[in-house]
């Protein structure tokens, strides 16, 4: 596999973005996720909205390179993540709304997810439009229920938003979580896409055929 190489319009973007910005204190990874955002969503309210728990960047690594599995809440984050996936890691990505089934007094991502969580217990976990799901991603890893590998919490509204990422952020996992009402898929898939690829950067598998289509 080739090193990942951005198209020529997303690095002016990026290098215009770096002007405006200027100085900053996160690190180079951190910055990495936050300008991605930047770029998805025009949008500089996120330099102080995204917050890094418990080294989530050698978390990402050490799940993608042995055993690349995602859940995510909705099929647009997966869409979202998909060419970056094809290009670098090739994750297996399993989504929650697409889950047969609902129980009573649950929403269909809550559900999906459950079940996602029980099958992938150590998962990267990329939550980008449903708080119900990270919710219930949550509720599971405080009953130790399971273990994700890394979580990224970025549901956007209203409704059980706010309390639904203050949830991660009592939790002992490594996590990516924007804090406020912000966020949504493309958020999410922006976030989970600079992951791919600064662990990509750190591969050896960038450099060989060795990984099959």
């Amino acid at each position: 596999m080739p090193a990942y190489q951005e198209h020529e319009i997303t690095e002016a973007s990026f290098a215009q973005i770096d002007r405006e910005i200027g100085h900053h204190s996160f690190t180079s990874a951190e910055y990495a996720v936050v300008r991605r955002i930047i770029h998805t969503t025009a949008d500089f309210d996120f330099t102080q909205l995204v917050k890094f728990s418990r080294d989530p960047f050698t978390a990402a690594y050490t799940a993608l390179s042995t055993d690349p599995t995602v859940v995510t809440d909705v099929s647009m984050v997966a869409a979202g993540i998909a060419t970056v996936g094809q290009k670098t890691w090739k994750p297996r990505i399993n989504i929650a709304v697409k889950q047969s089934g609902r129980q009573s007094g649950q929403t269909r991502s809550a559900y999906g997810m459950r079940l996602c969580a029980t099958a992938f217990p150590q998962a990267v976990f990329v939550i980008g439009n449903a708080p119900t799901a990270l919710l219930a991603l949550c509720e599971g890893i405080r009953q130790q229920k399971w273990q994700p590998a890394l979580v990224i919490g970025a549901p956007v509204g209203f409704i059980n938003v706010i309390e639904s990422k203050a949830a991660l952020a009592q939790l002992s996992v490594p996590y990516i979580l924007v804090e406020g009402r912000k966020g949504g898929s493309a958020v999410a898939a922006a976030i989970t896409n600079a992951l791919m690829i600064e662990a990509w950067r750190q591969s050896p598998l960038k450099n060989n055929d060795q990984r099959n289509d």
